[in-house]
Protein backbone atom coordinates (compact mmCIF):
# COMPACT_ATOMS: atom_id res chain seq x y z
CA UNK A 1 0.00 0.00 0.00
CA UNK A 2 2.76 2.39 -0.95
CA UNK A 3 0.29 5.03 -2.07
CA UNK A 4 -1.23 5.10 1.41
CA UNK A 5 2.19 5.10 3.05
CA UNK A 6 2.86 8.38 1.21
CA UNK A 7 -0.42 9.88 2.42
CA UNK A 8 -0.06 13.16 4.35
CA UNK A 9 -0.92 11.47 7.66
CA UNK A 10 2.40 9.66 7.49
CA UNK A 11 3.11 5.98 8.00
CA UNK A 12 3.10 6.26 11.82
CA UNK A 13 -0.54 7.32 11.95
CA UNK A 14 -3.20 4.64 11.49
CA UNK A 15 -6.03 4.92 9.01
CA UNK A 16 -9.51 4.02 10.20
CA UNK A 17 -10.89 0.71 8.93
CA UNK A 18 -14.33 -0.75 9.44
CA UNK A 19 -14.99 -4.40 10.25
CA UNK A 20 -17.35 -5.64 7.53
CA UNK A 21 -17.39 -9.35 8.33
CA UNK A 22 -16.37 -11.63 11.21
CA UNK A 23 -16.04 -15.38 10.91
CA UNK A 24 -15.20 -17.80 13.70
CA UNK A 25 -12.46 -20.17 12.60
CA UNK A 26 -12.00 -21.95 15.96
CA UNK A 27 -12.95 -21.29 19.59
CA UNK A 28 -9.99 -18.89 19.88
CA UNK A 29 -9.41 -17.63 16.32
CA UNK A 30 -11.52 -15.30 14.18
CA UNK A 31 -11.20 -14.02 10.62
CA UNK A 32 -11.91 -10.30 10.28
CA UNK A 33 -12.59 -8.67 6.92
CA UNK A 34 -11.92 -4.93 6.85
CA UNK A 35 -12.30 -1.93 4.56
CA UNK A 36 -10.90 1.56 5.01
CA UNK A 37 -13.38 4.23 6.03
CA UNK A 38 -11.80 6.56 3.45
CA UNK A 39 -13.12 4.83 0.34
CA UNK A 40 -10.36 6.09 -1.94
CA UNK A 41 -7.82 4.07 0.06
CA UNK A 42 -9.42 0.68 -0.61
CA UNK A 43 -8.34 0.30 -4.26
CA UNK A 44 -4.86 1.51 -3.32
CA UNK A 45 -4.26 -1.17 -0.71
CA UNK A 46 -2.14 -4.00 -2.05
CA UNK A 47 -0.31 -6.54 0.08
CA UNK A 48 2.32 -9.01 -0.99
CA UNK A 49 2.09 -12.53 0.50
CA UNK A 50 3.59 -12.61 3.99
CA UNK A 51 3.36 -8.89 4.74
CA UNK A 52 1.75 -7.54 7.90
CA UNK A 53 -0.15 -4.53 9.18
CA UNK A 54 -0.19 -2.79 12.54
CA UNK A 55 -3.66 -3.13 14.04
CA UNK A 56 -4.88 -0.60 16.63
CA UNK A 57 -7.82 -1.22 18.91
CA UNK A 58 -8.44 2.27 20.20
CA UNK A 59 -7.93 2.68 23.93
CA UNK A 60 -6.18 -0.69 24.23
CA UNK A 61 -3.06 -0.74 22.04
CA UNK A 62 -1.48 -1.85 18.81
CA UNK A 63 -0.20 -5.21 17.57
CA UNK A 64 1.35 -6.53 14.32
CA UNK A 65 -0.90 -8.94 12.44
CA UNK A 66 -0.02 -10.80 9.23
CA UNK A 67 -2.44 -10.36 6.34
CA UNK A 68 -4.37 -13.57 5.69
CA UNK A 69 -5.91 -12.70 2.33
CA UNK A 70 -3.94 -12.89 -0.93
CA UNK A 71 -3.07 -9.89 -3.13
CA UNK A 72 -5.76 -11.03 -5.55
CA UNK A 73 -8.43 -9.94 -3.06
CA UNK A 74 -9.07 -6.26 -3.81
CA UNK A 75 -11.25 -3.68 -2.08
CA UNK A 76 -10.95 -5.31 1.36
CA UNK A 77 -8.50 -7.48 3.27
CA UNK A 78 -8.58 -10.20 5.91
CA UNK A 79 -6.78 -10.64 9.22
CA UNK A 80 -6.82 -13.97 11.04
CA UNK A 81 -6.50 -13.25 14.77
CA UNK A 82 -6.15 -15.60 17.73
CA UNK A 83 -7.14 -14.30 21.16
CA UNK A 84 -3.80 -14.38 22.99
CA UNK A 85 -3.34 -10.94 24.61
CA UNK A 86 -4.91 -7.61 25.55
CA UNK A 87 -5.24 -6.22 22.03
CA UNK A 88 -6.40 -9.43 20.42
CA UNK A 89 -8.84 -10.04 23.30
CA UNK A 90 -10.32 -6.59 22.72
CA UNK A 91 -10.45 -7.26 18.97
CA UNK A 92 -12.42 -10.45 19.55
CA UNK A 93 -15.04 -8.43 21.45
CA UNK A 94 -15.64 -6.05 18.54
CA UNK A 95 -18.59 -6.42 16.18
CA UNK A 96 -19.36 -5.84 12.52
CA UNK A 97 -19.30 -2.09 11.87
CA UNK A 98 -16.78 -1.28 14.59
CA UNK A 99 -13.73 0.84 13.72
CA UNK A 100 -10.05 -0.03 14.21
CA UNK A 101 -6.79 1.56 13.09
CA UNK A 102 -4.50 0.14 10.39
CA UNK A 103 -0.91 1.02 9.47
CA UNK A 104 0.91 -0.67 6.64
CA UNK A 105 1.39 -3.04 4.97
CA UNK A 106 4.97 -3.50 6.12
CA UNK A 107 7.83 -5.91 5.54
CA UNK A 108 9.07 -8.01 2.67
CA UNK A 109 7.21 -11.07 1.42
CA UNK A 110 7.19 -14.69 0.33
CA UNK A 111 8.54 -14.43 -3.26
CA UNK A 112 5.78 -16.41 -4.95
CA UNK A 113 5.58 -14.16 -7.99
CA UNK A 114 9.35 -14.19 -8.47
CA UNK A 115 9.41 -17.97 -8.93
CA UNK A 116 6.98 -18.49 -11.77
CA UNK A 117 7.64 -21.80 -13.50
CA UNK A 118 8.98 -23.42 -10.33
CA UNK A 119 7.42 -26.12 -8.16
CA UNK A 120 6.20 -24.67 -4.86
CA UNK A 121 6.20 -26.37 -1.47
CA UNK A 122 4.30 -24.67 1.37
CA UNK A 123 4.83 -26.03 4.89
CA UNK A 124 2.84 -24.58 7.74
CA UNK A 125 1.98 -25.31 11.33
CA UNK A 126 -0.59 -23.82 13.71
CA UNK A 127 -1.11 -20.08 13.34
CA UNK A 128 1.54 -20.08 10.61
CA UNK A 129 -1.31 -21.11 8.32
CA UNK A 130 -2.72 -17.57 8.47
CA UNK A 131 0.15 -15.61 6.84
CA UNK A 132 1.11 -18.48 4.53
CA UNK A 133 -2.48 -18.69 3.26
CA UNK A 134 -1.90 -15.38 1.51
CA UNK A 135 1.00 -16.96 -0.41
CA UNK A 136 -0.51 -20.27 -1.46
CA UNK A 137 -3.89 -18.80 -2.38
CA UNK A 138 -2.06 -16.33 -4.62
CA UNK A 139 -0.30 -19.27 -6.29
CA UNK A 140 -3.57 -21.19 -6.68
CA UNK A 141 -5.25 -18.13 -8.19
CA UNK A 142 -2.44 -18.05 -10.76
CA UNK A 143 -2.17 -21.83 -11.06
CA UNK A 144 -0.92 -21.91 -14.65
CA UNK A 145 2.19 -19.90 -13.69
CA UNK A 146 3.65 -22.72 -11.58
CA UNK A 147 4.66 -26.34 -11.75
CA UNK A 148 3.66 -28.71 -8.97
CA UNK A 149 2.18 -27.23 -5.80
CA UNK A 150 2.42 -29.00 -2.45
CA UNK A 151 0.78 -27.75 0.77
CA UNK A 152 1.63 -29.50 4.04
CA UNK A 153 -0.32 -28.37 7.10
CA UNK A 154 0.04 -29.50 10.70
CA UNK A 155 -1.84 -28.42 13.82
CA UNK A 156 -2.18 -29.49 17.44
CA UNK A 157 -5.60 -31.17 17.29
CA UNK A 158 -8.69 -31.27 15.04
CA UNK A 159 -10.39 -28.50 17.04
CA UNK A 160 -7.54 -26.13 16.14
CA UNK A 161 -7.55 -26.83 12.39
CA UNK A 162 -8.10 -23.63 10.41
CA UNK A 163 -10.27 -23.30 7.29
CA UNK A 164 -11.39 -26.97 7.24
CA UNK A 165 -13.82 -26.37 4.36
CA UNK A 166 -11.07 -24.85 2.21
CA UNK A 167 -8.77 -27.73 3.11
CA UNK A 168 -11.39 -30.21 1.93
CA UNK A 169 -11.53 -28.42 -1.42
CA UNK A 170 -7.74 -28.58 -1.73
CA UNK A 171 -7.78 -32.31 -1.01
CA UNK A 172 -10.20 -32.86 -3.89
CA UNK A 173 -8.14 -30.93 -6.43
CA UNK A 174 -6.06 -32.96 -8.85
CA UNK A 175 -3.68 -30.13 -9.73
CA UNK A 176 -2.19 -29.77 -6.22
CA UNK A 177 -1.16 -32.01 -3.33
CA UNK A 178 -2.64 -30.99 0.02
CA UNK A 179 -1.75 -33.06 3.09
CA UNK A 180 -2.66 -32.34 6.71
CA UNK A 181 -1.90 -33.82 10.10
CA UNK A 182 -2.55 -33.22 13.80
CA UNK A 183 -0.31 -33.88 16.78
CA UNK A 184 -3.10 -35.67 18.61
CA UNK A 185 -6.70 -36.72 18.03
CA UNK A 186 -9.63 -35.48 20.09
CA UNK A 187 -13.37 -36.05 20.41
CA UNK A 188 -13.83 -34.73 16.86
CA UNK A 189 -12.43 -38.03 15.53
CA UNK A 190 -9.79 -36.86 13.08
CA UNK A 191 -9.47 -39.94 10.90
CA UNK A 192 -6.40 -38.57 9.12
CA UNK A 193 -2.65 -38.57 9.69
CA UNK A 194 -1.50 -38.13 13.29
CA UNK A 195 1.98 -36.74 13.89
CA UNK A 196 4.05 -33.62 13.41
CA UNK A 197 4.12 -31.94 10.01
CA UNK A 198 7.42 -33.59 9.06
CA UNK A 199 5.60 -36.95 9.16
CA UNK A 200 3.99 -35.86 5.87
CA UNK A 201 7.31 -35.57 4.02
CA UNK A 202 7.63 -39.28 3.07
CA UNK A 203 4.44 -38.96 1.02
CA UNK A 204 6.01 -36.37 -1.28
CA UNK A 205 9.73 -37.14 -1.07
CA UNK A 206 9.83 -39.20 -4.28
CA UNK A 207 7.78 -36.61 -6.18
CA UNK A 208 9.86 -33.51 -5.41
CA UNK A 209 12.45 -32.19 -7.82
CA UNK A 210 14.80 -30.41 -5.39
CA UNK A 211 16.49 -28.41 -8.15
CA UNK A 212 13.17 -26.96 -9.28
CA UNK A 213 11.42 -26.52 -5.91
CA UNK A 214 11.06 -23.42 -3.75
CA UNK A 215 9.84 -23.93 -0.16
CA UNK A 216 7.94 -21.38 1.92
CA UNK A 217 7.44 -22.03 5.62
CA UNK A 218 5.55 -20.43 8.48
CA UNK A 219 4.92 -21.87 11.93
CA UNK A 220 6.36 -22.20 15.43
CA UNK A 221 10.15 -22.03 15.90
CA UNK A 222 10.50 -25.69 16.90
CA UNK A 223 8.85 -26.70 13.63
CA UNK A 224 11.42 -24.77 11.58
CA UNK A 225 14.33 -26.72 12.98
CA UNK A 226 12.99 -30.09 11.88
CA UNK A 227 11.39 -28.94 8.61
CA UNK A 228 14.71 -27.40 7.56
CA UNK A 229 16.48 -30.68 8.27
CA UNK A 230 14.01 -32.59 6.09
CA UNK A 231 14.22 -30.07 3.25
CA UNK A 232 17.99 -30.22 3.18
CA UNK A 233 17.85 -34.02 3.21
CA UNK A 234 15.73 -33.73 0.08
CA UNK A 235 18.41 -31.53 -1.50
CA UNK A 236 16.76 -28.10 -1.52
CA UNK A 237 19.16 -25.19 -1.68
CA UNK A 238 19.12 -22.99 1.43
CA UNK A 239 18.56 -19.94 -0.78
CA UNK A 240 15.30 -21.52 -1.96
CA UNK A 241 13.91 -22.08 1.54
CA UNK A 242 11.99 -19.05 2.84
CA UNK A 243 10.79 -18.68 6.44
CA UNK A 244 8.73 -16.01 8.21
CA UNK A 245 9.79 -14.69 11.63
CA UNK A 246 6.66 -12.53 11.96
CA UNK A 247 6.06 -13.52 15.59
CA UNK A 248 8.98 -11.36 16.80
CA UNK A 249 7.66 -7.97 15.67
CA UNK A 250 6.09 -5.08 17.56
CA UNK A 251 6.17 -1.50 16.20
CA UNK A 252 6.68 -2.44 12.54
CA UNK A 253 9.05 0.40 11.67
CA UNK A 254 12.28 -0.39 13.53
CA UNK A 255 11.76 2.14 16.34
CA UNK A 256 11.15 -0.08 19.38
CA UNK A 257 14.02 -2.54 18.69
CA UNK A 258 11.83 -5.40 19.97
CA UNK A 259 12.52 -7.51 16.89
CA UNK A 260 16.27 -6.95 16.71
CA UNK A 261 18.18 -10.11 15.76
CA UNK A 262 21.91 -9.65 15.32
CA UNK A 263 22.32 -6.73 12.95
CA UNK A 264 18.79 -7.01 11.55
CA UNK A 265 15.28 -5.89 12.45
CA UNK A 266 12.64 -8.44 11.51
CA UNK A 267 10.09 -5.72 10.71
CA UNK A 268 12.46 -3.90 8.33
CA UNK A 269 14.66 -6.67 6.92
CA UNK A 270 11.96 -9.37 7.06
CA UNK A 271 9.75 -10.87 8.21
CA UNK A 272 10.69 -13.37 5.47
CA UNK A 273 14.27 -14.66 5.40
CA UNK A 274 16.05 -17.43 3.54
CA UNK A 275 17.47 -20.35 5.48
CA UNK A 276 20.94 -19.19 4.47
CA UNK A 277 20.30 -15.81 6.11
CA UNK A 278 18.90 -17.36 9.28
CA UNK A 279 21.97 -19.55 9.70
CA UNK A 280 23.95 -16.39 10.47
CA UNK A 281 21.34 -15.39 13.08
CA UNK A 282 21.31 -18.24 15.60
CA UNK A 283 18.86 -16.48 17.92
CA UNK A 284 16.30 -16.17 15.08
CA UNK A 285 14.66 -19.50 15.87
CA UNK A 286 14.73 -19.20 19.65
Amino acid sequence: MRAIMAHDKGYLAPHEAKIIKIRELTDTTKLFELKFVEEHLNPLFRNDPGQFVELSVYGIGEVPISITSPPTKRGSFELGIRNVGNVTNAMHKLKKGDIVGIRGPFGNHFPVEEYKGKDLLFVTGGLGYLPLRSAFRFALHNRDDYGKIYILYGDRCPADVLFPEENEEYEKREDIVFLSTVDRDDEMCWGGNIGVVTSLFPAIADKLDPKNTVAMICGPPIMYKFVNIELEKLGLDSDHIFLSLERKMKCGVGKCCHCGIGDKFVCLDGPVFTLRQIRTLPEALM
